[in-house]
């Protein structure tokens, strides 16, 4: 396999999920990270995501956004809050601008991205 390059069934191995941000919070001594409080849906549930994003976004800007959420990542804690899942952001070359992975309209909160 070329490097950087992954196989179509690594792909499906990804889920990748619409979510909805219902809370968001400072974290302690954290310039960079938003603990959130992130809705899956039926199935997934409500997920706590910590979130490097407090330089690009104010958490009025974030409450009820939808996002795209990479549900089945390990756990990983951070600040002492384990995080279950990442955003998925486009981030400029330089790391000046980062912008969340959004439905452009409403959709169940759940759904799939393929």
């Amino acid at each position: 396999m070329t490097e950087g390059i992954i196989s179509f069934s690594d792909w499906q191995n990804l889920d990748l999920r619409v979510g909805k941000i219902i809370k968001v919070e400072d974290i302690e001594g954290a310039d960079k990270l938003y603990n959130l409080s992130i809705d899956l849906g039926k199935e997934l549930g409500k997920r706590t995501l910590v979130a490097g994003i407090k330089p690009y976004y104010k958490p009025s800007e974030l409450k009820n956004k939808l996002c795209i959420v990479f549900s089945n990542l390990q756990p990983r804690t951070l600040k002492g809050i384990e995080s279950q899942g990442m955003l998925l952001a486009a981030v400029s070359k330089d790391e000046k601008e980062v912008r969340l992975l959004c439905p452009d309209a409403e959709v169940e909160l759940g759904s799939k991205v393929r």
